[in-house]
């Protein structure tokens, strides 16, 4: 009773496999032909089973790039958080050894290292407000650039 019970099993599963594999064999003949069809009508570079093929893979290569591309905007604020941290702590710290030891110190302004660092984390942060902005969310607390950050990265 059992054995029946398995070799009917068997049967349907033998039939199933079999019913696949000539669909596989039908769906291979058909691509086979369209392919032939295809390059008789139309050039190399017109071919429209070739045409899909490059946009299925396009649209893999960009569906990866952006993850790349969230993933350096990412690294690219850590790093301006940190650098910010350290060079305006360091530069702070400084300050204060020189005024403690009666020497006079650079003022912002007159340090090009400085400057230059300010106006590049400066730009970045107008970079990613007014991306932010855009996007008509207008309650934000422009003061936190990760949260800027993260919903234009996010909403991109």
């Amino acid at each position: 009773m059992v054995l029946d019970h398995l070799h009917q099993h068997h049967q349907a599963a033998d039939g199933l496999t079999n019913l696949f594999t000539k669909a596989n064999h039908d769906l291979s003949v058909v691509q086979y032909r369209l392919e032939k069809e295809f390059q008789q009508i139309y050039p190399e570079s017109a071919n429209p089973m070739k045409l899909v093929s490059r946009i299925k893979k396009i649209r893999d290569d960009i569906s990866t790039l952006k993850e790349q591309c969230r993933e350096v905007l990412m690294a690219k604020q850590d790093v301006i958080d940190k650098a910010r941290t350290v060079l305006v702590g360091n530069r702070n710290m400084l300050q204060k050894l020189q005024a403690s030891m009666g020497v006079p110190f650079v003022s912002d302004l007159d340090d090009p290292a400085f400057a230059e660092f300010k106006q590049i984390t400066e730009e970045w942060t107008r970079q990613v407000q007014s991306k932010f902005g855009e996007d008509g969310q207008e309650d934000a607390d422009y003061n936190d650039v990760n949260k800027l950050l993260f919903s234009a990265v996010v909403q991109a």
